[in-house]
């Protein structure tokens, strides 16, 4: 299920957070090396990031387990040697187009 942050419901939330880490944040966000206007704003764009990369990291690991599937790895050789041909003439059609 995505993320949606700009119209959902917003919480109010207190972070305790190390110096070091709050600083470097600040002046990321001073500087203007990301694009956020507030802490707020780097704060979520952060978290979303993050739990964007936790879900793709669940999807590899399911996915992961079909490199060690025999049975997976034979269907998957068969279905593309069955469509070997049909691959071909698309890339040649895609080729021929200015």
């Amino acid at each position: 299920m995505p993320v949606a942050v700009s119209k959902s419901e917003k919480v109010r939330k207190t972070v305790r957070l190390p110096r070091p880490l709050y600083n470097e944040a600040e002046s990321c966000i001073e500087r203007r090396i990301v694009p956020a206007e507030s802490f707020n704003d780097f704060l979520v764009a952060a978290l979303l990031a993050y739990v964007k990369l936790l879900k793709r990291k669940q999807t590899d690991a399911a996915f992961a387990g079909m490199a060690e599937d025999t049975d997976y790895q034979r269907d998957a050789r068969l279905i593309a040697e069955e469509f070997s041909q049909s691959d071909w003439e698309a890339f040649a059609s895609a080729e021929k187009e200015p």
